[in-house]
Order: C-alpha cells, then structure tokens, then sequence
C-alpha cells in the first residue's frame, strides 16, 4: 500500500513541497523563479485533479494522470503520420491522399521501383491490357447524357463529379471553392441536403440540387414539402438536375439534427428553418410513403423544375424495397432520369459508430443489384446509374463503370484537393484546414482561388488517367469498360475476372419468368408497388 501510494501522488507530493520551500529563496536566487513558477501551476493542475470527480485516473494519479488525456488526444497524428503504413485505410491510406494531393497540386504522381502492393494477396484487384492498346482518347468527352423520355431538359454530366456535401457541415469558404472548381472543370456540384447556399452562387458551377427529408430551401413552416417555393429554386439556371436523397450510405436509416446553437442565420435563411431552433432531418420522407407515392412525388418534381432531370440516391438496404419501386415504374410508367447508389464506405461529418459500421450494403454489391434489376425489368437503357462511396483514384472509376455506373462522384477526394487532412475533427467545429467549420478564422486558411484551382486539376488529373488505363485495355471511351476487363485474387493460386465472380441478369429476366438467380427471383417476388413491406414468401 506504502509503494502504491508513493508511486500516485509522489510526483504532486514533490511540486507542493519545491514550491512551499522555495518561497523563501526566491528573492535570493532569481534562477529558482521559473521552477517555482513552473511546479506551483502543476501543484494547482494536481489540488484540481484530487478535486475533480469525472476522471478516477485523474484523482488516483494527479498531475500524472493528464498524460494519459494528453497523449489520447493526440494519438490520431500521432498514428497518421508517425505509425501508419502506405496501404493501411484509416479510412483512406496514405497513398490514397498522397494520389490526390499530387493530382491537385498538378505534380507528378508516378511511383519509382514497381508496385508497393502485394499482387499475391487475396482481393487484390486490377485492369486486364490489351495487346493492341488503343489511341489516347481526349477526356473532356467523357460525359453521361442524363435525361430519359419523361424529361425536357436533359444534362450532359461529366464522368466524376462532387458528390453531396452540404453548407454547414462544410464552410463557406470550402464550398466556394469546389463550385469555383467545379466551374472551371465543366463538371457538377452535388449541394447535399443543406440546400443551395449563396456561395454555391457565387461562381456559377452547375447544380445538383440534393432534396432530404428536411426538404430545405424547400419547406413549409411544418417542415413538410412547399411546391411553390421548391418552383423559385429549381428553375435557375445554375440547378442542372434534381436529387431526392433517400438514404446515405455512412448512416443509412437515420435522420439528423444541427443543434440550435450552430444554426447561424446564414444557415438559417440557407435551409428556411427559424433561428433558436433544433434544425431537424427526420429519418424518413413526409411527401410519400410507398413507391408509387415516390414516383408521382418524382414526377411532380419534374414538371415543377421545368422538366429538368429527377432521380434519387439511396444506399441500397432491403433489396424488396428497390424492386418494389422498379414495379411501381412498370405499373405507373413514371421514371426517374437517374438513380445514385451510395455504397456504406461513404463519408459522413458525424454518425454512430454501429451505423457507418454495420448497417448498409456495400457500393459494389448494392451497384450491382440495382444494376440487375434495371436490366432484368428492361429499364437500364432508360435510367442512368450514378455511384458513390470511396472513390478517388481513376480505378476506382473504371471498377464502378465496369459493374454497372454511367458516371461516379466523389466527396472525400475532393475535400482532399482542398486540403482536407483527415484529422476526423469535422463534428467538432475544429477542422485544422478550415473545410469542415463554421468557425470564421478557421475557414480563413481556405484560399478560395488556390484551392479552386487544386479541385480543377485533380478531376482533370484523375480523368486523364482514366483515359490512360482505358487506351491500355483497347479501349475509347469508358462506356466500353465491362466486368470481363477487371480481375480480382480469390486465393494464392487463383484469379477470376469480374463476369466470372458475380451474376449478371439478362435483360428482361425478371419479367418473363425464367429467372435463374434464386436470390432475385425470391426478391422479386416479395417487392410490391403499393407499398416498401414485403409479400410473404
């Protein structure tokens, strides 16, 4: 007992007794005054640590007691940039970022000495080449026209695009920048669900004008859906196509508050909420509740916006409820112009931890499944597919295209090209770099014409060596890129091309009876249009 107690308060026993017996000698020996000083403020930390009764480590171990709070708070850098390998997804790697920041500040990425990867690990994944490698095709013409035989207002998207990020969880600032970029790039500047700032305004990117269940920028007083006011904003110019978010991919099936004290009054007259207020996203939508309900909702949407293009982007959950709204586009013949699906690798500022990590499917698995049931109900040729959900890097790209997507977007990447960190602080109001704040002298760092310029060249970057990996496969445009072309290790002795590991649906399979996967014909069969329950099976 006598050797605990020494060992936990011997080192706060010592300051008090330097600083109580050096008192007297202070005027005597003027170089005592910076260790008095010095152990008088650490005997004040310890009086507080014994007094303090929300940390027990703190009262059994004053003054000692804070490294352990010290070094926890520190252990991400720490981690990050002292410990962490090349390879290791923390939730992106460091040759992940290291990629994008080189593409935005235009320097070279090319990598000396051969692959750090190890092409012998299971999951290990890449493009077959071609013999015969095709000319370099220029990539300003990779663009997705979206817009299907319901819609007047069709809109030639590029290939990679920013995807939702809201003002309010991003700084104004940051949201200058990437519309500037986005300007600049000829490309689109998904708004997330805080609606359409006026600094998604000021540089005149296109828009697509992302609609939550908050519906903000849209809302009655009730919070509930406002036509007219929804009319105002869809028909400027600058809101290219409209996005009904169904659900995230990080936090599927949960709704969202912004607690009354970060609602500013520019984020107050943003979204149309009063001021003083908790600023609530509920988890579901209150202008439909079934799928057919969602259609004429999508319907409505459109010819309220002037016939520009409608669609909506969900993580896929129960694969019933999807299917369910493929038949309610059979039965009431309304269409979306465009479907994204966001995979549960997606980002968010902040979520519970069991939800970014064990609800939702996959981007891959989801992309697929949407992408099969469209072909199966002969619907694909009339409903472009977006994906979202860790991208950065042209692979990634070309892996999405080849099981499905039309085009890709991209949050995190984009949120490095403006000098994103990865310090996970975005919840906190205490972003390093100044793009997840609202705090004015944070956002300040952000140089709105600099960071511009980087979100610029890494989509040009990055689509360039698209073009590149394409040519090397035979190939002229990505819309060529299909599952035979990307292989993945299965085992140490064992490879399979994409078409070979997953099942493709041939068009019009599920609606002719002979479906041969049992999980789709056992899904279909429980979807229903009137309604997202299942039939019983």
């Amino acid at each position: 007992m006598n050797l605990s107690l020494l060992s936990r308060y011997a080192f706060f026993a010592f300051c008090v007794l330097f600083t109580l017996a050096s008192l007297p000698f202070l005027s005597l020996h003027e170089w005592l005054w910076p260790f008095t000083l010095l152990t008088g403020v650490l005997s004040l930390i310890g009086i507080g640590d014994l007094l303090q009764t929300r940390h027990a480590v703190r009262r059994n171990y004053p003054i000692l007691g804070n490294i352990r709070y010290l070094v926890e708070g520190i252990r991400p850098e720490i981690r990050q940039y002292l410990l962490e390998g090349d390879a290791e997804q923390l939730p992106f790697s460091r040759a992940q970022r290291s990629l994008v920041y080189a593409r935005a500040k235009n320097e070279g990425s090319d990598k000396p000495f051969g692959t750090l990867s190890d092409v012998y690990q299971n999951g290990f994944e890449f493009i077959s080449h071609s013999m015969r490698p095709a000319p370099l095709s220029d990539p300003c013409g990779f663009r997705v026209e979206i817009g299907g035989p319901q819609c007047s207002q069709p809109y030639s998207a590029s290939l990679f695009n920013i995807s939702a990020m809201s003002f309010g969880s991003l700084s104004a600032n940051a949201i200058r920048a990437l519309n500037q970029g986005a300007k600049l790039g000829e490309f689109y500047h998904d708004t997330g669900e805080g609606s359409i700032s006026p600094y998604h305004r000021e540089h005149g990117g296109d828009l697509v004008w992302e609609l939550g269940s908050g519906y903000f920028g849209c809302r009655a007083s009730d919070g509930r859906f406002d036509p007219e006011r929804f009319a105002v904003q869809a028909a400027s110019p600058q809101v290219k196509m409209i996005e009904i978010k169904l659900s995230q991919g990080a936090k599927p099936g949960h709704g969202g508050i912004l607690p009354r004290h970060k609602v500013t009054e520019e984020i107050a007259n943003t979204r149309g909420v009063p001021m003083g207020e908790d600023c609530i996203s509920p988890s579901r939508h209150s202008a439909f509740s079934t799928p057919i309900e969602l259609l004429q909702f999508i319907a409505q949407l459109r010819e309220l916006s002037g016939g520009k293009p409608v669609g909506f982007k969900f993580c896929l959950g129960h694969p019933w409820e999807f299917m369910g709204i493929v038949k309610a586009m059979l039965q009431t013949g309304i269409l979306p112009d465009f479907i994204v699906v966001d995979g549960k690798e997606g980002g968010t500022g902040a979520a519970p931890l069991e939800f970014t990590d064990h609800l939702g499917v996959p981007l891959r698995e989801g992309l697929l499944f949407v992408h099969n049931t469209l072909v199966g109900s002969n619907l694909r040729d009339k409903i472009r597919l977006g994906a979202s959900g860790k991208i950065v890097s042209a692979f990634d790209i070309a892996r999405v295209l080849a099981i499905g997507a039309d085009w890709a977007n991209s949050a995190r990447g984009f949120m490095f090209a403006i000098g994103c960190i990865q310090s996970q602080s975005c919840h906190t109001n205490k972003c390093p770099t100044g793009v997840a704040t609202q705090d004015p002298l944070r956002q300040r760092a952000l140089v709105v014409e600099d960071k511009a310029q980087r979100v610029y060249n890494f989509h040009r970057n990055t689509l360039k060596a698209l073009a590149e990996m394409l040519a090397a496969a035979g190939l002229d445009h990505p819309s060529q890129i299909d599952a035979k072309h990307l292989v993945q290790r299965m085992s140490a002795t064992e490879i399979k091309l994409f078409a070979q590991q997953h099942v493709f649906l041939a068009p019009g399979e599920l609606l002719d009876g002979k479906i041969e996967g049992e999980f789709y014909e056992r899904m279909w069969r429980m979807a229903r249009a009137d309604s997202f329950e299942p039939y019983p099976v």
